[in-house]
């Protein structure tokens, strides 16, 4: 018995360090809403189209920075969160789509993307993301009913 009073004693503890919360843990934040129409103005606002597609936007650029331009919304088959969208554009270099990389400066690590921390304010960045963020679909994973193949 004494045994199990250990153990369970040992698990407990282990389970409430695990529960808590360091320093840079996203727990908490929160942004406010933003409002789609002005997300819109912003997204001209910072010519955002003339290094990104989206559909039903058309660029009045003459043409893109970039060889390839990074589209934005579109079906996937994850969800995009509100958290992503946000990270995208205020550390752009946090996460890189394969697909870009070779689009990047020097480093594949390093985003093109120029920083707008400094010019942006927070409303704008909200309101952008609330623009983006009915641009993106789920589009269901089909899975296979055939066995996976392995080359040996």
């Amino acid at each position: 018995m004494k045994t199990y009073t250990i153990l369970f004693t040992i698990i407990f503890l282990a389970t409430i360090a695990a529960c808590t919360v360091d320093k840079n843990s996203p727990d908490g934040f929160s942004l406010p809403e933003g409002d789609i129409e002005r997300g819109k103005q912003a997204f001209l606002k910072y010519q955002c189209l003339s290094c990104h597609k989206l559909d039903g936007m058309e660029s009045d650029n003459s043409g893109f920075e970039l060889k390839q331009p990074v589209q934005l919304g579109g079906k996937l088959t994850k969800v995009t969160t509100y958290a992503e969208l946000v990270t995208s554009i205020i550390n752009p270099s946090h996460k890189i789509s394969p697909r870009y990389k070779d689009q990047t400066d020097d480093s594949p690590t390093l985003s093109k993307m120029r920083n707008y921390n400094d010019v942006m304010t927070v409303s704008e960045l909200v309101d952008i993301v609330s623009f983006l963020q009915p641009k993106y679909k789920i589009k269901p994973y089909h899975y296979s009913p055939y066995a996976p193949y392995y080359i040996q």
